[in-house]
């Protein structure tokens, strides 16, 4: 029996570990165990290679290896950056800003935070997804604490003006921190010229392995720790280190540097093809996120009188593996808040589809799910009481 063809288009979700990566990583399973804490010579070969991806990671945002701490992963390092804010400038305010569109690791953090005596300011949004400069600053007050906008959004792939946000934060003497996990890898980023003072990171989304992380801190700025233990990470993230993992982040982060403007160019042709071609051959469909200013790689469209867990349902049984959002909010029932924040109806917002490319697929992949998730959409608009009643009324 032939095995049938999958064709992987859900790169926001995660990605597999390129080859270099698991191959950089393997002797650390084994030969090379040792635990990098410990003061014989047998273990200092992998506090090189913790410091030496340190240093990797750093020059990839333009910044000193002492300023990235290695966490479990995406999740992790927002909760440090929003908790360890929090609790180390609790006597100079308790306000927050955020906005309405992040990952839940900074909505549920920052609810978490409410219930424990701070206050949060939830940013809307444009139609595209972009927060307004101008509502940012209308919401700073004296006890603002912290900004936490995302880079780039995981679900519309909309590219946030990080460099003004980071400005405006700097001007009122107000912490900057960015989830990056989206764009960590993807696009270029110097924290220096776009004022950020914290920035998550997450392995497994730029081919590297899953469970590794890293928050970036600024020289200078003081967090409280989120885990409390041993003296690893310079006293402010207990666990002994993750050397396989570290070592494999570093690895990916370098592989991703040297390959960002191929891929970049690569992708956002893809991406252009498949989004003009889906609004051109698809009736009732939108594309959700800025045109331009989005992530190489994303694509993410409503069809109306369609039920997106249906359609995730019958591309997989074409082989073709999408989203209707976040990997996190999987089984959910309610739509997605970043497309509810955007102003869409809640039964547009249930026919999502999130497609996100990598660097190994192709135009003539890209057809094959194009030509497939028509045939889905006319499928399931056929068995749309909602869609025959549209169709009947426009007729009249």
């Amino acid at each position: 029996m032939e095995e049938k063809k999958i064709i992987y288009m859900d790169h926001a979700a995660t990605t597999a570990a390129r080859p270099e990566v698991v191959e950089a990583m393997l002797p650390y399973f084994t030969d090379k165990f040792g635990n990098p804490s410990s003061v014989y010579t047998f273990a200092s070969g992998n506090r090189d290679a913790v410091s030496n991806a340190r240093r990797i990671i750093a020059s990839t945002l333009n910044t000193e290896a002492s300023n990235i701490y290695f966490t479990a992963g995406g999740s992790e390092s927002d909760n440090w950056a929003l908790k360890g804010t929090a609790l180390s400038l609790a006597d100079k305010g308790r306000h927050i800003i955020t906005s309405k569109i992040e990952h839940h690791a900074i909505l549920h953090t920052a609810e978490f935070l409410e219930e424990n005596g701070y206050d949060v300011t939830y940013l809307d949004v444009d139609e595209n997804g972009i927060i307004r400069l101008d509502d940012l600053k209308r919401s700073i007050r004296p006890d603002t604490i912290l900004i936490s906008i995302m880079f780039a959004n995981n679900e519309i792939g909309t590219i946030q003006p990080i460099r003004e946000i980071g400005e405006i934060a700097r001007e009122h003497n107000i912490l900057f921190h960015t989830d990056a996990v989206q764009a960590y890898g993807q696009l270029p980023i110097d924290v220096e010229a776009l004022n950020i003072d914290m920035l998550s990171a997450s392995g497994h989304k730029l081919n590297g392995p899953k469970g590794i992380g890293f928050l970036y801190i600024r020289k200078g700025i003081i967090l409280k720790n989120l885990l409390h233990g041993g003296q690893q990470e310079r006293s402010k993230r207990a666990g002994t280190e993750n050397v396989p993992g570290i070592v494999g982040l570093g690895k990916a982060a370098e592989l991703a540097a040297k390959t960002m403007d191929e891929r970049i160019q690569k992708e956002t042709e893809l991406r252009d093809y498949l989004i003009d071609r889906v609004l051109a051959e698809i009736p009732y469909s939108r594309l959700n996120g800025h045109r331009n200013k989005r992530l190489p790689n994303n694509a993410n469209f409503c069809f109306q009188f369609v039920e997106g867990e249906s359609m995730l349902i019958m591309l997989d049984m074409a082989g073709i593996c999408g989203s209707s959002g976040s990997a996190c909010t999987s089984g959910s029932l309610d739509p997605s808040h970043v497309l509810m924040a955007l102003g869409l109806p809640k039964e547009v917002a249930r026919g999502s589809l999130r497609l996100t490319l990598g660097g190994e697929n192709t135009r003539e992949e890209v057809d094959y799910v194009i030509d497939n998730l028509k045939s889905v959409v006319d499928k399931l608009r056929s068995m749309s009481p909602a869609y025959e009643d549209y169709i009947k009324n426009s007729q009249i």
